[in-house]
C-alpha cells in the first residue's frame, strides 16, 4: 500500500464522523500522489502527511449568553489551529447552525494550502460556532460575541492566531468580538481582520474574495487567449463573496444573471442589479423575494436551481457541496467553459471530476477564493506598520496576488504532467511550501 493510501485509511478510521474533513483530505492527498511518490522515503520517515493532516491543537468550548427574554442560551464554540509552519494561524469564524468540529477541521485544513498560495506568511486555522445570527437582535448578537470571545481570547493574538469573518460573521460581529478582546486583554492589536475602517480595518477587504475570484478567472481566460467580455455567468449565493463577484464581473464585461440564498434563487436575464442586491441583503438583511418584487426583469424560484441556466462561467459562492454531479452534467450540457469556486469546497468530488473529464476549466476554492485571506493578511501588515493603504493600493496588491496564484498553480500542474488540472496544481503548489517549512523546523 502506498504512503498516501496508508494515511488516508488512517484518516477515515480516525475521523469516521467527520465526512467533510475526510472529503477534503482525500481530495488533497490524492492530488499530491506524484509529489509524495517522488519523496516517499523522506516523507514517510518524517511522518509528514500524518503531521499535516492532524491539527496542532483544537478547542471546543461552551458559549452561554442571555437572549432578549432573559433566558440563558448555550452554543458550542470551536477553534482549530491546524498548521503554523509558515506563519500565525489565519482563518475565519463561521457562525451557522451546521457548524461542527468536522466542518471546522475541513475548513482549517483547506486554509493551510490556500494561505500558502497567497505567498504571504500565514498558517492555517478556522473556528466558529453553531450559533445562528439570523433573526437575532443586535443586543443578542453582542451578548453571544462577547461570551464567545471571552473564551477564544485565551488562545489568539496578533502573532499567534488571527481570526476573520466567514459565513454569519460580518463587520458587526467582528466589531463586538474585537471590543471584547480589547476589554479583556487590555491591548489594541491586529488580532482580528475584517475590522471597521475606524479601528484598523483595510479598504477593499469587503470586496476582496469576490474581486479576487474574478481576477483569477480573468487571468484563466487570458491564458487561453480569451476574455470575460460578453460572457454570461451564473452565481450562487447572495452574501459578501457573491455580491462583489457579480460587481467585479460586470466591471470586466461579463453579465451575471443569477444569485441565490438559503430559500431560493433569482434569474435576471438583464443582469443582476448589484445596488438592489446590496440593499436587500446588506441593508435590509431580507430574502431574495424582495429583490424580485422590485425588479420586473427578475424571476424568483424556490429551492435550488441556478446551475440549470445556460452560461459560459459558473461561480459557486455559497457553501460547501452545493454543486452536485447532476448540476455538473447540466452545466456541461449547456456548454459551460469555466467553473471557479468562490466558496470553500462548493463542488462535490464527483462533480469536480465530471467537469474536468469534460474539458471544463476548473479552479478550486483554495486558489480561486484566496483573495479574502490574502487581503486579511494585507490588513495584518497595515496593523503592524500602523498604516492605512488606499483602496487602489490594496486592490492592486490583491490583483497581483491572484494573477500570481494562477500562474503558480498552472506551473505546478505542468511540472507534474497534469497540465490544465488546476485543482492538483493548487494543492501541490500550496503543499510544497508548507512541507519545506515543516521539514526545516524539525519534528514539531
Amino acid at each position: 500500500m502506498s504512503y498516501v493510501d496508508e494515511v488516508l485509511a488512517r484518516i477515515k478510521e480516525k475521523n469516521a464522523s467527520e465526512p467533510e474533513f475526510i472529503q477534503a483530505a482525500t481530495e488533497v492527498l490524492d492530488s499530491l500522489r506524484p509529489v509524495v511518490d517522488a519523496n516517499e522515503d523522506l516523507y514517510r520517515k518524517e511522518a509528514l502527511l500524518e503531521r499535516i493532516t492532524e491539527p496542532e491543537r483544537q478547542f471546543k468550548f461552551r458559549v452561554p449568553w442571555v437572549d432578549d427574554q432573559g433566558n440563558v442560551q448555550v452554543n458550542t464554540g470551536y477553534r482549530v489551529q491546524f498548521n503554523s509552519a509558515i506563519g500565525p494561524y489565519k482563518g475565519g469564524l463561521r457562525l451557522h447552525p451546521s457548524v461542527n468540529l468536522g466542518i471546522i477541521k475541513f475548513l482549517g485544513f483547506e486554509q493551510i494550502f490556500k494561505n500558502s498560495l497567497t505567498s504571504l506568511p500565514i498558517g492555517g486555522g478556522k473556528g466558529g460556532s453553531d450559533f445562528d445570527p439570523k433573526g437575532k437582535s443586535d443586543r443578542e448578537i453582542m451578548a453571544f460575541c462577547q461570551s464567545f470571545m471571552t473564551e477564544l481570547c485565551k488562545y489568539i493574538g496578533a502573532d499567534t492566531d488571527v481570526p476573520a469573518g466567514d459565513i454569519g460573521t460580518g463587520a458587526r460581529e467582528i466589531g463586538y468580538m474585537f471590543g471584547q478582546y480589547k476589554r479583556i486583554r487590555g491591548v489594541f492589536e491586529g488580532v482580528l481582520t475584517g475590522k471597521g475602517l475606524t479601528y484598523g480595518g483595510s479598504l477593499a477587504r469587503t470586496e476582496a474574495t469576490g474581486y479576487g475570484l474574478l481576477y483569477i478567472t480573468e487571468e484563466l481566460f487570458k491564458s487561453h487567449g480569451d476574455s470575460l467580455e460578453g460572457k454570461t455567468a451564473v452565481v450562487s449565493g447572495a452574501g459578501n463573496v457573491a455580491i462583489y463577484a457579480i460587481q467585479k464581473a460586470h466591471q470586466l464585461g461579463a453579465k451575471c444573471v443569477t444569485c441565490s440564498d438559503s430559500t431560493g434563487w433569482i434569474y435576471d436575464p438583464e443582469g443582476i442589479d448589484v445596488e438592489l442586491l446590496k440593499e436587500v441583503k446588506e441593508v435590509k438583511r431580507a430574502r431574495l423575494t424582495e429583490y424580485a418584487a422590485k425588479r420586473p426583469s427578475a424571476e424568483y424560484h424556490e429551492g435550488r436551481g441556478v446551475w440549470q441556466i445556460k452560461c459560459d462561467i459558473a461561480l459557486p459562492c455559497a457553501t460547501q457541496n452545493e454543486l452536485h454531479l447532476e448540476d455538473a452534467k447540466q452545466l456541461v450540457a449547456n456548454g459551460v467553459t469555466a467553473v471557479c469556486e468562490g466558496a470553500n469546497m462548493p463542488t462535490t468530488i464527483e462533480a469536480t471530476e465530471y467537469l474536468q473529464e469534460n474539458g471544463v476549466w476548473f479552479i478550486g476554492g483554495k486558489a480561486a477564493n484566496a483573495g479574502g485571506v490574502a487581503t486579511s493578511a494585507l490588513e495584518m501588515s497595515q496593523n503592524s506598520e500602523r498604516l492605512s493603504w488606499t483602496f487602489e493600493e490594496v486592490d492592486a496588491k490583491l490583483k497581483d496576488i491572484m494573477v500570481n496564484i494562477y500562474h503558480n498553480i498552472d506551473d505546478a500542474a505542468k511540472k507534474y504532467g497534469m497540465e490544465g488540472n488546476y485543482v492538483a496544481g493548487a494543492n501541490i503548489a500550496g503543499f510544497e511550501k508548507v512541507a519545506e517549512a515543516m521539514l526545516a523546523q524539525g519534528v514539531c
